[in-house]
């Protein structure tokens, strides 16, 4: 058990130290030295979220900290969270964000959606009153 969890970590570390790239699952499992199926099912064992889910959600958190701290155009940052489209981030963000990348910009209000996963105090926390609001700043 705290083998896969060393692995789980080193997935974690690898995914933060890339963010910025173009990785896939596949780049993952290779890194790991297991099969992507195996991976994927230890990572969201230890974790609950996919790998997958965990690297497009960290992605957008970090996209939405540069729209509220930066003045970077909306279609750079979607280029630098790995979308290959405006429309595609603009989408996935609302997702996740319950507004567009604008609407959530204009709020000027920075709250993570997905932080880095510790090991040893994973967490999921519910930001009601943001969400609230962003819903009532997308009406």
């Amino acid at each position: 058990m705290n083998d896969q969890k060393d692995v789980v970590k080193n997935v974690i570390d690898y995914i933060e130290k890339n963010l910025e790239e173009k990785i896939s699952l596949e780049d993952i499992a290779r890194e790991s030295g297991y099969s992507k199926f195996h991976l994927n099912r230890i990572f969201a064992e230890h974790t609950g979220v996919t790998i997958y889910r965990y690297l497009s959600n960290r992605r957008l958190t970090v996209a939405a900290e540069k729209l509220v701290r930066t003045d970077t155009p909306i279609s750079q940052i979607a280029c630098e969270a790995g979308y290959d489209t405006q429309q595609a981030f603009s989408f996935a963000f609302k997702q996740l964000y319950l507004s567009p990348p604008r609407v959530y910009r204009n709020l000027g209000v920075f709250i993570p959606r997905q932080d880095k996963i510790s090991m040893s105090s994973f967490f999921t926390r519910k930001c009601d009153l943001f969400t609230l609001l962003l819903q009532e700043a997308a009406a």
